[in-house]
């Protein structure tokens, strides 16, 4: 299973780890994913996402 959001598909992205002595190393930033219930199906939903729903809601 990928860590991609299921409703706008953000996932993984690159990005550098500075040292002190400014050496950059690649290191991945991955997306906030949370497990919800849409309409009773389970979907792993990034956290912006959730807030747009529960907003949407309101």
């Amino acid at each position: 299973m990928s860590r991609t959001c299921d409703l706008c598909g953000k996932k993984a992205a690159r990005a550098n780890s500075v040292s002190h002595s400014n050496i950059k190393t690649p290191r991945r930033q991955k997306p906030n994913l949370q497990m919800i219930k849409l309409d009773g199906v389970s979907a792993r939903v990034c956290s912006t996402c959730r807030r747009t729903l529960a907003k949407k809601a309101a």
